[in-house]
């Protein structure tokens, strides 16, 4: 791994060599910007709208804007006394459930690897998180820009070291906004029923290398063909869906669909409507992915194979003349 910078995990008396390499590389298509006449890449100036002339390196100055239209200058040096310190270790502050931890925070990704003759510690703290559940929050300094981190195991035996937004970063106001908006519409039970079992049906392992951007490979084809004088092929336009207008009918379409068998409504069990709690959810009552099954409704899922009664004995000398 191409380390891109080189310190300590500490914790407690612990510190632990290590290396931190970039995890995520978006592979997109990217384009150069070219002259018609020429066909080769055009440079961007600097240009000044006001005096109509361009610019040099030497006649720009950073500017916060405070105001429409209104900016106040800073020059590099004085920006160098807010620069965070240059540090050589990833500060373990606490360690917290990984499960407790919002997504939504996460920012970027980097691999964090041993350095020589680490490998043991390392081991040891990525298999203790791993038993206990939980990831250890600390704080990063990288460029000069300091980073609230999350350290968490990964499923192939690394560490990762998660950036994160602050608090402060999250738009909260938006999701506020939504959760009014739905707060006051209720799920009826037997849409949720439904809903339950197609989730239950249409639940696999993760597997994120099972998919693929097809959108790029398209591109790409499109891209390679034109280059080679071949006639590409356009994919056709996708129909745009149609609002849901029955949700019930809808959710039933979708369990056909997904060949998941509709529950029937005579051995479904009554539902109850679990009191308000400010404790957070228990994991083993919740919809099980790895395995497929419904808790709470019968038929979602995969039924267990039913036991065969015992044949008497006139049946199991009748089945064996049958046979011969």
């Amino acid at each position: 791994m191409r380390a891109i910078w080189k310190g300590f995990i500490s914790f407690g008396l612990v510190t632990i060599p290590v290396g931190v390499g970039i995890a995520q590389q978006r592979k997109d298509v990217s384009f150069r910007t070219l002259s018609k006449a020429s066909l080769v890449p055009v440079k961007q100036k600097r240009w000044d709208p006001v005096r109509d002339v361009e610019v040099g390196p030497d006649e720009v100055i950073k500017g916060y804007e405070v105001s429409k239209g209104q900016y106040v200058t800073v020059e590099d040096d004085e920006l160098e006394r807010f620069a965070a310190r240059q540090e050589k270790t990833i500060e373990i502050l606490e360690f917290v459930e990984l499960d407790l931890v919002d997504p939504v925070f996460f920012e970027k990704a980097y691999w964090i690897e041993p350095q020589e003759r680490a490998e043991r510690p390392y081991a040891l703290l990525a298999e203790a998180m791993r038993a206990t559940g939980r990831g250890a929050l600390g704080r990063f300094v990288l460029s000069t820009k300091e980073h609230l981190v999350l350290i968490r195991p990964s499923a192939g035996g690394a560490l990762i070291l998660q950036t994160l937004f602050y608090a402060s970063d999250l738009r909260r106001s938006e999701e506020r906004e939504i959760a009014d908006r739905v707060a006051g519409f209720e799920v009826k039970p037997e849409e949720l029923a439904m809903a339950e079992q197609l989730i239950a049906g249409l639940s696999k392992d993760f597997a994120p290398a099972s998919h693929e951007n097809e959108t790029r490979i398209r591109l790409i084809e499109y891209l390679e063909a034109k280059a080679s004088g071949e006639t590409p092929v356009i994919a056709p336009d996708t129909a745009e869906p149609a609002p849901v207008v029955d949700l019930m009918a809808a959710l039933k379409a979708s369990l056909q669909a997904a060949g998941v068998a509709e529950a029937s409504p005579a051995v479904k069990r009554p539902r109850t409507r679990a009191k308000a709690t400010t404790e957070p959810p228990d994991p083993k009552r919740q919809l099980s992915i790895e395995h497929s099954t419904l808790r709470g409704i019968e038929g979602g899922g995969e039924e267990p194979a039913a036991t065969p009664e015992p044949e008497t004995a006139p049946v199991a000398r009748k089945r064996a003349r049958k046979a011969s």
